[in-house]
């Protein structure tokens, strides 16, 4: 399941995806129009800018930019730099992997099923960008 923490920084980047014409975006304007606690935006905000996802900028005009282009910036990114493994056990993340504390690979039933889930998980979040998420326009 996607944490909240995960949920949250994508609401937030796909807003700034798509306001980013606009210019700078304070964090207090994201947090009230995604509804989400400003404090915990803050820290979300900071781990993002710290991977490169996000610039910020000073001053009056002052806010958060994305500092790449949304339709380059792989979902499956954010997730990780947020969430941590997109694997749901230890013995099957790529990015993440450790052994099991508690079962031999060699001869659990579990690892092929999660590898699977995996890479189908894969298949989606890595071919899905932040222009793939930002809102719709109401008619």
């Amino acid at each position: 399941m996607l944490s909240q923490k995960s949920k949250y920084a994508l609401k937030a980047l796909g807003y700034l995806a798509k306001n980013q014409a606009g210019g700078p975006v304070l964090i207090s304007t994201i947090s009230k129009e995604k509804k989400i606690p400003q404090a915990f935006l803050e820290n979300i905000f900071h781990e993002l800018k710290k991977a490169g996802f996000l610039t910020s900028h000073r001053g009056r005009f002052g806010g958060y930019t994305l500092s790449d282009d949304p339709s380059k910036t792989k979902l499956s990114s954010i997730i990780r730099v947020v969430n941590g493994p997109l694997a749901m056990l230890p013995c099957v993340s790529l990015n993440f992997y450790a052994t099991c504390d508690d079962c031999c690979e060699e001869t659990c039933g579990l690892r092929g099923i999660f590898q699977d889930a995996r890479d189908a998980l894969l298949q989606v979040l890595e071919n899905r960008y932040l222009s793939d998420i930002m809102d719709k326009d109401v008619e």
